[in-house]
């Protein structure tokens, strides 16, 4: 990253669960193709923010994803309520 994206950059701040519920719906509606973008520029940063989440998560490489992502969906969805 250039000097000049550092200073445009934006940084969203997450927790790990919100990090987790994204990653699994951007992956898996990537995977699906049902994400309807009207310009190829939405899907470089749908798959930008599908990598950089990957990177930071432990979660999708383990055995226990599916578990994970539930566990993940509750805390958010505990959050809210």
């Amino acid at each position: 990253m250039t000097d000049t994206d550092q200073k445009s950059a934006i940084y969203l701040r997450l927790t790990r669960a919100e990090a987790l519920v994204l990653f699994e719906w951007v992956a898996r509606v990537g995977a699906a193709g049902d994400l309807l973008v009207e310009d190829p520029a939405e899907q470089q940063v749908l798959w930008r923010i599908e990598g950089q989440l990957e990177s930071k998560l432990s979660e999708p490489l383990g055995p226990e994803y599916k578990e994970a992502v539930e566990a993940a969906r509750k805390e958010v969805r505990g959050s809210e309520q």
